[in-house]
């Protein structure tokens, strides 16, 4: 057991996408040195000031990359920390260092949260070092179990994020997925349906090819057009699945699916919906007919679920040139806001997404809550 939870640390790989310095970490660096440089002056009582000073202003900039390179941050914060204790090993003075060295807390953090498992041990036994010299040397009993309270405490809170944010990445992966399978099995559904068409006009032309040649013709050129949409369904439907396997085990449902002539049954979900339609949403392919009636479906949805005292509840669809927009929005109270984004708001963005096209939710700067979103008139290919 412990062998394999061993391994498992050594396979840990960095967390993905540490973020970059923002201004944050510039006034922090920045108040850090001033704070440094204002101990060095008014803070005659340091043992060993000059040295102090120098590694307290070496080791401050560190801090900058902390998150991209968190070893080597934690090798040079730490190892300042190390020569500090020197002076009190070999001439027996008190501490050396000043307070805005207590910054280097923050590099445990930053290493349990974005460095790999090999990179996490070797900068444990980094901060070890030192920490236990300087308690070895100087920390009463008081000092030694608040310090090791504090480093644990630092530690775990930089594992624990770090846990969090894997555990959020993969349920975003498995709602992506799960969009993906829906898309592609509307997508299959869309395609048996023109190939059934094939099929009855290929036996249509065959029956009347000797005796009315002119039908034949008639029900050849319905065979290309309609293998046509389906060639094109079929490379859209590649696409889908080409980023992983959507598909999951479970067995194809067969039915016919939402278009926006269906976008009517809404207004049965509750009294207050209202549903518009404008310009031209003739001729859209059946994905993006699904897409526009199912992020509809999940919209009203979550209106009537989270809108606090809405009075109107509008969807509107539109057809201009190249795109089909759609917008939902309620006057309610914007309850749902929340540190997440919600699953479903991340289903509709994605569905939008895989057909080349976007959607976004929020507060309404006008009040209540709006989903909008645009979908192209051709899906890709």
């Amino acid at each position: 057991m412990v062998a394999a939870f061993v391994r498992s640390i050594l396979a840990e790989p960095r967390a993905p996408d540490p973020p970059v310095r923002v201004w944050r970490d510039w006034v922090l660096v920045g108040a850090l040195l001033v704070t440094a440089v204002a101990e060095a002056i008014f803070r005659p009582d340091v043992p060993w000031r000059p040295l102090a000073t120098v590694v307290a202003l070496l080791v401050i900039p560190v801090l900058l990359w902390r998150r991209t390179h968190p070893l080597l941050a934690t090798a040079v914060g730490w190892g300042g920390a190390m020569v500090l204790h020197l002076p009190t090993i070999i001439h027996d003075v008190a501490d050396v260092g000043l307070y805005s060295m207590g910054a280097i807390v923050l590099l445990p953090y930053a290493l349990y949260r974005w460095a790999s498992g090999p990179e996490a041990l070797v900068g444990t036994a980094i901060v070890a070092v030192p920490a236990g010299l300087g308690f070895a040397v100087s920390a009463t009993l008081g000092d030694l179990i608040g310090g090791t309270i504090l480093l644990v405490a630092v530690f775990a809170l930089g594992a624990a994020v770090r846990y969090r944010a894997v555990a959020r990445q993969r349920e975003v992966q498995q709602v992506r997925t799960l969009e993906r399978g829906e898309l592609a099995r509307e997508l299959h559904d869309t395609v048996a349906h023109h190939v059934s068409a094939i099929a009855i006009q290929a036996q249509a032309g065959r029956t009347v090819a000797a005796t009315d040649p002119a039908a034949a013709v008639e029900a050849l050129a319905v065979i290309e057009a309609e293998a046509s949409r389906t060639l094109h369904e079929m490379r859209t439907m590649v696409g889908v699945l080409r980023d992983g396997d959507a598909l999951d085990a479970e067995p194809v449902e067969y039915g016919p699916q939402r278009g926006i002539s269906d976008l009517e049954q809404l207004t049965r979900m509750s009294p207050l919906v209202q549903v518009h339609r404008a310009g031209d949403l003739a001729g859209l392919p059946q994905p993006v007919e699904v897409a526009v009636y199912r992020i509809c479906q999940e919209s009203v949805t979550n209106a009537i679920r989270h809108a606090r005292n809405a009075t109107t509840l509008s969807v509107e669809v539109t057809g201009d040139v190249g795109v089909v927009r759609l917008r939902v929005h309620d006057d309610g109270e914007a309850a749902r806001l929340s540190t997440t984004v919600g699953y479903g708001l991340l289903g509709m963005a994605e569905r939008a997404k895989l057909l080349g096209g976007a959607c976004q939710a929020g507060p309404d700067p006008a009040g209540g809550w709006t989903v909008e979103a645009t979908l192209p008139r051709e899906v890709p290919r």
